[in-house]
């Protein structure tokens, strides 16, 4: 029988945060700052529409991180986390928590 060393899975612990772009640590920062913030981007019936993903754009390269809220009338079809990851993707943002209706979305600034 072959045991497994913690220092392994911490690696690849590790791993994956580096893939997706932010550590543990960076993800904290991002929930703490906006916590008490209100959204500052709502989706509507319509979903993600070509205006809504500019304005998210928008944001992103002011700001670096957005919070979205999606209104319950626009979930009849798909959940939150389905919306987020397909705009997240769209916009080429890392999403950082999902909420409820509520999602966070970073992109770091280009240099």
């Amino acid at each position: 029988m072959r045991r497994t060393d913690k220092n392994t899975v911490t690696k690849e612990k590790r791993k994956v945060e580096r893939m997706s772009g932010l550590t543990a640590g960076k993800k904290r920062f991002i929930k703490r700052k906006l916590c008490d913030e209100n959204p500052t981007v709502s989706i509507g019936k319509s979903g993600a529409s070509a205006e809504l993903l500019k304005e998210i754009e928008k944001q992103l390269t002011k700001n670096k991180m957005v919070k979205t809220k999606i209104l319950k009338s626009a979930l009849s079809e798909h959940e939150t986390k389905e919306v987020a990851t397909t705009i997240a993707q769209q916009t080429s943002a890392t999403l950082v928590e999902v909420r409820g209706h509520t999602f966070i979305l970073y992109k770091p600034r280009s240099k």
